[in-house]
């Protein structure tokens, strides 16, 4: 990128930084760094087939990588066993961690601003188990990556939702964490995508603040007395960070909170404010930026008071018009649906439509509560689809945590084969294979499902999530 790329009113913009702004103008002309993160409730990459030029200090499943793969046939990817993100975004792992360190209690939790999934991803592996993760995104196309990548990662305790910020309070207002990575001018994306350049102007950051300052002030509502608020952006000006902060701060009377850092990590504090700020600026972190501050609403903490959802009994499930009671061939299968589940008798099972819901018992009623608040597009498991008086598995079911190791036959693929059966392309399954439904692996772990009819296996895998790509593996 020729240095004149850089707008000349953003390199005024970074006035407040000194010394440093010079420094990450420079580092914004060179090439971007290039990551991924560990799923830790999967197995993990094969990093032997990786260039991985070294860990990601402040996460422990963060791999730093010298040259880009063809991460589209890389069947670990779409097995949801890993995701590309930049180092500079995998700090939230360690925020989470941090402030939850001394209380392992499942926590309720929103990604409030969640498409596609990075930050959603490395907040549900920095809670413990049996936590709850709403992940709400407004833009319908985005919402829809934001559900695939969720589906992939495969935890059970998410419910994704497509809606205005100011339609969650009315919903929940009990979340232990909210985490808000707020749309913004998106500065740090400059060395890795023209188009931030080209759009970038100081009208565009105060459209950006305005937008910024309307979503914290609907969030903060649902942050649970003595509840977190972490705040971030991949952007580098004053205006929408520090100054938001600041907002947060005096007007909604937020506390801020420090979290500690390790020196080497060259991570820069906040400018102009009192508020602990951690700012990652390229040339100084390896990564390609972030701003983040953690606030805490004052008030007496009652960690996972959020999960203890009190629904009124005039507004039971049945109520809520996307649920209907299941026929008698429905109920019949409900016993072999459990059996397809890691610990089945801990989920209430749903059959609307056809459609097979499993939502853990600890997050129905809170499930319950939003669907009827919210444009719930997920929840819990999509087990698979009824027809007639069989059970269909479904990609979501392959993909989860709650996919039971001994439910259905197994058939491991080789990378060739694996890369096939993404591309919704036959595969040969060996002599022997029962008939039926057939979960097939890569790498010793689920990729999705064929019904092996003997003389042929139909491919099952999503249309829409299909390899494109005509490359070979």
């Amino acid at each position: 990128m020729p240095e004149t790329s850089l707008p000349d009113g953003f390199v005024d913009s970074l006035s407040a930084l000194g010394d440093r702004a010079q420094v990450l103008c420079d580092a914004l002309l060179s090439a971007p760094s290039l990551s991924i993160r560990s799923n830790i409730r999967k197995k993990s990459p094969d990093y032997a087939g990786m260039d991985v030029d070294g860990a990601v200090p402040w996460c422990g499943e963060g791999r730093y990588l010298a040259s880009r793969p063809s991460f589209t046939l890389d069947p670990a990817l779409h097995q949801g066993r890993y995701y590309v993100q930049d180092a500079s975004s995998m700090f939230l792992g360690y925020v989470v961690r941090q402030i939850i360190k001394d209380n392992p209690t499942p926590l309720l939790a929103l990604d409030a601003c969640a498409a596609p999934g990075g930050k959603t991803t490395a907040l549900i592996d920095a809670l413990p188990d049996g936590s709850v993760v709403v992940a709400n995104e407004y833009v319908p196309k985005r919402a829809a990556v934001l559900k695939e990548n969720i589906i992939k990662w495969g935890y059970p305790g998410v419910i994704v939702t497509r809606d205005d910020t100011s339609r969650i309070p009315r919903a929940c207002g009990d979340f232990d964490i909210v985490v808000a990575d707020v749309p913004c001018s998106g500065e740090g994306m400059m060395r890795k995508d023209k188009t931030a350049v080209e759009q970038w102007s100081p009208a565009l950051v105060d459209e950006c603040v305005a937008r910024q300052r309307e979503i914290v002030d609907n969030l903060w509502e649902t942050v649970a007395p003595g509840g977190f608020f972490v705040y971030s952006t991949c952007t580098f000006n004053r205006y929408e960070n520090e100054l938001i902060v600041d907002h947060m701060v005096g007007d909604l009377g937020a506390e801020s909170v420090g979290i500690p850092v390790e020196a080497a990590w060259n991570i820069t504090s906040g400018i102009g404010t009192s508020s602990h700020c951690f700012r990652f600026l390229p040339g100084f972190t390896r990564g390609e930026g972030l701003f983040m501050a953690v606030l805490r609403k004052p008030g007496g903490y009652e960690p996972g008071r959020g999960l203890v959802a009190i629904v009124d009994k005039k507004q039971s499930v049945k109520k809520n018009s996307r649920h209907s009671s299941p026929s008698a061939d429905e109920k019949a299968l409900i016993p072999t649906l459990r059996m397809w589940l890691v610990g089945g008798d801990g989920y209430e099972i749903s059959v609307t439509g056809g459609r097979i819901n499993a939502v853990p018992k600890h997050m129905a009623a809170l499930s319950s509560r939003l669907m009827r608040h919210l444009n719930v597009i997920c929840h819990g498991v999509y087990v698979g689809d009824i027809k007639g008086r069989v059970a269909i598995p479904s990609q979501a079911l392959a993909m989860s945590q709650a996919l039971s190791a001994g439910a259905f036959p197994q058939v491991e693929l080789s990378r060739e084969d694996a890369v096939r059966y993404l591309r919704r392309e036959a595969v040969s399954l060996p002599d022997g294979t029962p008939k039926g439904y057939v979960l097939v692996c890569y790498g010793s772990s689920p990729l999705g499902f064929v019904k092996n009819l003997g003389s042929r296996a139909n491919n099952m895998y999503p249309s829409e999530w299909r390899i494109l790509t005509q490359r070979d593996a």
